[in-house]
């Protein structure tokens, strides 16, 4: 699950907390997501009863400067846009919102704004912005080492780059045409090329023509527009395990706080996890995170190493694409169990959607309905199943699920068959126009 959609504050997650953080200030707010992660965007914007927004969806990812690019092309130009990445945790939000309004004012100026944290150690994990005369940027740095950082933090004109940015929409784009024109024609053509109903879908081959680099490279450390605002906002980038400790609530032994842990003589630890009880016995300085997916356990300090596992992981299986629990545009599916020959998933269906009618030629299928009233169509014939009743969908047969009442469907589904993978999904209509696999 990526970082920023994680519910890690009051069951809020990163990404919530900027949505409703910067709509104070926003009178609308426009996504770049990757396509992968629109349909958890949606979810939780519907939790936030927040379902009139903007989308801009991108095959793959290619740096800050092509998204913020194209997002700013489909705007007028005299639009002042606050860019943000949806991953920070910002909790002094009166200072925020005062920082914003100087950014403003500088953005009105035709300037392209970054915004620099005040340091409060020698962090070498992040870029510096060095300032002069206040507003004034007079370079940017790469990462310290800690002897430099301790040098920066001494001058106390040097500011973490936060990679949040304010500015006229033309104006970004105008810079960008001057000094990175490569980036700003392809993805003025990608653009152009792209699906526009009532979101806007970038299509691979012109996402991949398009010169990966960052807003810093492409624009900020060569314009001479750049104006950077100090802000002390009490800002943390949650970029570890580590750094997550630091912000979480804890107990009386500086454990972060988890109704699911049960601490003997232990102290110091970060535990995450909400599906079983967590048992630790003089444990000190530690870092435990237990999933439906997998456990980690970590000495606290050593936590960015978590990246080396993911390497490691890559080699020998799909744990880092495919999870328990997938997000789709008309609900969830989690997977309870699976061996070869059968799988068994947990359903869950929003009020008003469908599944795509489709086929499987590898499974058959039995599903049963725990809360709700399901809509199935089974080749010609359409019928309700309700709680405590069931269907069976031979291999071949064209099927569809539907919930046309106000609560969520709830549905165990038992496959069985040779084969039982995601991919074994031909789609022969989609309300959401998916591919036909």
């Amino acid at each position: 699950m990526p970082k920023q959609f994680v519910k890690l504050f009051s069951d809020k997650s990163l990404f919530q907390l900027t949505v409703n953080r910067n709509e104070k200030t926003c009178d609308t707010q426009y996504i770049v997501s990757n396509a992968e992660q629109y349909f958890l965007s949606v979810d939780q914007l519907e939790e936030l009863n927040k379902t009139n927004n903007k989308y801009l969806l991108e095959p793959i990812g290619r740096n800050t400067a092509p998204a913020i690019a194209l997002a700013c092309m489909s705007l007028e130009k005299d639009e002042i846009v606050l860019v943000t990445p949806s991953d920070h945790l910002i909790k002094d939000e009166n200072e925020y919102a005062k920082v914003l309004e100087k950014a403003k004012e500088l953005a009105n100026d035709n300037n392209l704004v970054t915004f620099g944290i005040t340091p409060t150690f020698a962090e070498t994990g992040f870029g510096y912005i060095e300032s002069q005369n206040t507003y004034d940027v007079k370079a940017f740095h790469e990462k310290p080492d800690f002897e430099t950082a301790t040098k920066y933090l001494e001058e106390g004109n040097y500011y973490w780059n936060s990679g949040m940015f304010m500015f006229k929409a033309g104006v970004f784009l105008n810079e960008l045409k001057k000094y990175s024109p490569e980036i700003y024609e392809t993805s003025l053509k990608a653009l152009e090329n792209s699906s526009k109903d009532s979101i806007i879908r970038i299509k691979h081959e012109d996402m991949m023509n398009i010169p990966e680099d960052s807003i810093d490279y492409a624009v900020m450390e060569k314009s001479s527009k750049v104006k950077v605002v100090p802000s002390n906002i009490n800002w943390s980038d949650v970029g570890s395990f580590d750094a997550l400790f630091e912000e979480l609530p804890k107990d009386e032994n500086n454990n972060t706080l988890n109704e699911n842990h049960v601490s003997i003589d232990s102290k110091n630890n970060l535990i995450y996890g909400s599906s079983r009880k967590i048992a630790t016995v003089d444990i000190e300085d530690t870092i435990i995170v237990d999933t439906g997916d997998a456990l980690l356990v970590s000495k606290k300090g050593s936590s960015q190493k978590v990246k080396k596992v993911v390497e490691q992981v890559k080699k020998d299986s799909q744990l880092h694409n495919i999870h328990l629990t997938g997000h789709r545009p008309w609900g969830t599916y989690t997977v309870l169990e699976e061996a070869p020959g059968y799988k068994i998933k947990r359903i869950e269906v929003k009020p008003g959607k469908r599944l795509s009618l489709q086929k499987h030629y590898h499974r058959n299928e039995h599903w049963i309905v725990v809360s709700g009233t399901a809509t199935v169509t089974v080749g010609e014939t359409t019928k309700y199943i309700r709680p405590n009743e069931s269907t069976y969908i031979k291999m071949g047969e064209v099927h569809r699920l539907e919930n046309e009442g106000k609560i969520p469907v709830v549905l165990i589904e038992a496959q069985v068959g040779e084969y039982t993978g995601e991919d074994d999904i031909v789609r022969l209509d989609d309300d959401f126009a998916r591919s036909s696999k």
